[in-house]
């Protein structure tokens, strides 16, 4: 680390404790209410998290709890929140969106795992979630040749 740039921090004071306070106003900040959501039911429901990070398309980025509001379109990866009782704790999610509001966090997601193995939940994100199964591939196709089958049908009536 460069001179000066080291961490001071009070005798007794840990690194985690750190991060819950305000950077200005070095205020304590209330933590985060993380909330996964499935199409289906809710698959996790934390309160007390003190920082997330999450996967988009552009790379990762972390939540902290004085952050200002923020929306961001997920991708399957894996999201890694922090609580005081459990620690770190990860979750494989697939695409889907996740929205900051004052303390509350909320992830919607269509599938979600959960582990403690961060190789296996990465090797189930590439089997399960960035690969299309054979339904899904099969649906596309029948669509894609519907979408093309009536721009033909709407040029050959603008035609006419």
């Amino acid at each position: 680390m460069p001179p000066g740039c080291e961490l001071k921090l009070r005798p007794g004071r840990s690194r985690m404790s750190r991060r819950n306070l305000h950077p200005r106003s070095n205020t304590p900040v209330a933590p985060m209410n993380l909330k996964v959501l499935l199409p289906f039911l809710v698959f996790a429901e934390k309160a007390g998290v003190s920082r997330i990070v999450a996967e988009t398309r552009e790379g990762s980025f972390g939540l902290l709890p004085h952050r200002l509001d923020c929306v961001a379109a997920l991708a399957p990866g894996i999201l890694t929140y922090e609580t005081e009782s459990e620690g770190e704790v990860f979750v494989a999610v697939d695409e889907g969106v996740l929205v900051k509001t004052g303390p509350d966090v909320l992830v919607s997601v269509r599938r979600a795992l959960g582990g403690t193995d961060l190789g296996h939940l990465r090797e189930a994100v590439e089997r399960e979630f960035l690969t299309l199964d054979e339904h899904e591939q099969s649906v596309r196709s029948v669509l894609a040749k519907m979408e093309g089958d009536l721009i033909r049908r709407m040029a050959s009536l603008h035609n006419d």
